[in-house]
């Protein structure tokens, strides 16, 4: 686990996630709450494959979260067979919950029925420390975990929802919704989503959703300029615009899977070469889907046209990438699986850098990408859309610039993540003003800081 800095009040806000710093945003988020001077412990189900940082805080938080999984059998028995005496009646509503409580399938049933033994486990461990509040990062198994965790140990539990963990492996979430004291909502859509899940048709429930987007260091994400002097003097140019007289460079990346839309992306690359732009297209990333994506580059002709890096993009080199390019796409889709983004950071992060944005019309997008304002909106599952969208922006230069500026600036004033998260900060320092905790003055726990 973290541990906040010696002589800091407590260790209070305890934040359950599935990978831990496996999630850039996770890494992001916590940096701006332990600077913004509240304690938290960090939980993770499973050690991630890699973390999205090089950074030495990031990879020394994550060693000290220690992960629930693979489970150790002989502890698990020995929890589960001490909760009962220890947590009583409070065990009892949790079981009753996990065996008859709402479910969206059977699945389902047997996930929380896991879940809640996994629970019990986890409740044993941190008991004996002071917890004030549980917070659970995606509301698939982590918020499960978290919201028995939390009924156990009888304190408050909240969490945020993404994409996947609200649609293709969505668990108890009614439930969810009607014990957490407070809601994270991603996106207006999100808020929505809840709200309709609810069923209710109840005021109560939208007041205690809050809106907080997953925003970037915008100080981080800066646009490209040859020296200082045209930084300052043009802060958005592109490179372009630089007169190096290349092909117009279209940028993609994310994870290469079904709900990212790249057979799209290369769809519009054939078409665009067909009408004779001038262009060229990298796709940064790694998954699933690589070598599905390399034949169909193939299979279209576009091989010279468009490139796969085949690797993930460290959280520190994202400026770099997108500082090569003229526009950034992500072509997102519901999967066939029911998967689906919930809000791409990484187009945050391309508008941050001053490149024009073009994505679909899918849950946030619009929040980020507003029609013809902030950067150009399509249709998922519209190649051609796609292909008339970017050579829209390579034809008509002033448009870009244009649009690549006012981005920026929306993205500055709406979703620097120093902003953004000031809806979860609330909520954390009230539940920690309403347990009687007092908070660290801001900024006295150092970003990343462990002992």
């Amino acid at each position: 686990m973290v541990r906040c800095k010696p002589g800091s009040e407590a260790r209070v806000i305890h934040y359950m996630t599935s990978e831990g710093l496996g999630s850039p945003w996770v890494g992001n988020e916590i940096r701006i709450v332990t600077k913004a001077g509240v304690p938290v412990v960090l939980h993770c189900m499973r050690t991630p494959g890699k973390i999205h940082f090089d950074a030495a805080w990031a990879k020394q938080m994550q060693a000290e979260a220690k992960p629930l999984y693979p489970i150790a059998l002989g502890k698990l028995l020995a929890s589960n067979i001490a909760a009962p005496i220890v947590f009583g009646r409070r065990w009892v509503g949790a079981l009753m919950n996990a065996l008859f409580g709402e479910r969206e399938n059977v699945r389902a049933r047997v996930a929380c029925l896991s879940h809640f033994f996994v629970a019990c486990m986890w409740a044993m461990d941190i008991r004996k420390q002071d917890v004030t509040h549980i917070h659970a990062q995606w509301a698939f198994s982590s918020a499960s975990i978290g919201m028995y965790g939390a009924w156990l140990l009888g304190k408050p539990f909240s969490f945020t929802g993404h994409a996947v963990d609200l649609t293709k492996q969505r668990v108890a979430l009614r439930d969810k919704i009607k014990r957490a004291k407070f809601i994270i909502a991603i996106s207006e859509w999100h808020k929505r989503f809840y709200i309709e899940q609810d069923g209710s048709a109840t005021s109560d429930l939208a007041k205690k959703i809050h809106v907080a987007y997953c925003g970037i260091y915008t100080d981080e994400m800066v646009p490209r300029a040859v020296n200082a002097v045209q930084q300052a003097a043009a802060p958005t140019a592109r490179s372009s615009d630089r007169g190096h007289g290349g092909p117009f460079t279209i940028l993609s990346a994310g994870r290469l899977i079904g709900k990212k839309g790249f057979p799209y992306v290369i769809e519009a690359c054939k078409l665009l070469k067909d009408r004779g732009v001038n262009f060229r297209c990298v796709i940064a990333g790694s998954g699933p889907d690589e070598a599905m994506l390399r034949s169909m580059i193939e299979k279209l002709g576009v091989s010279d046209r468009v490139e796969m890096t085949g690797k993930a993009l460290q959280q520190e080199k994202i400026p770099a990438f997108m500082h090569s390019g003229d526009v950034f796409t992500l072509a997102c889709v519901w999967a066939d699986d029911g998967d689906v983004d919930g809000l791409p950071q990484l187009t945050m992060e391309a508008m941050g850098c001053g490149l024009p944005a073009v994505t679909t019309r899918l849950v946030g997008n619009p929040d980020l990408v507003m029609h013809e304002k902030t950067g150009l909106l399509v249709e998922p599952n519209d190649a051609k859309g796609l292909a008339d969208a970017l050579e829209r922006l390579a034809k008509d230069r002033a448009l870009a610039t244009k649009l690549a500026e006012q981005g920026r600036k929306h993205v500055l004033d709406v979703f620097d993540i120093t902003r953004s998260l000031e809806p979860l900060i609330s909520q954390y320092r009230a539940a920690l003003a309403a347990a009687g905790k007092s908070m660290n003055a801001p900024g006295a726990q150092a970003e990343g800081k462990t002992t």
